[in-house]
């Protein structure tokens, strides 16, 4: 599977602390060879995020995407719960 970051997603990696940016690396990698692997909560989104998935990638952050076809999705956004969906 190919990912592809917007550029917004970009953008938000760079405000994240260095845990969280190890944390999403570790995440990435494990989606990478199942993206529903249990670990990472994949699960889709509601309302103005319909058509979009959300994975965790520890604590309360969070990384949304939205699969383009089957072997390609891009990352749109990341941040907290509160951040991501208030």
């Amino acid at each position: 599977m190919t990912i592809i970051f917007h550029r917004n997603f970009e953008k938000q990696i760079l405000k994240l602390r260095i845990g969280g940016c190890r944390r999403l690396q570790e995440r990435l990698k494990i989606f990478l060879r199942n993206p529903f692997d249990i670990i990472l909560n994949n699960h889709p989104l509601k309302g103005k995020y319909a058509d979009y998935r959300s994975i965790n990638i520890g604590g309360d952050l969070r990384a949304v995407y939205k699969r383009i076809d089957e072997n390609e999705c891009i990352f749109t956004e990341i941040g907290t719960h509160g951040e991501l969906y208030s």
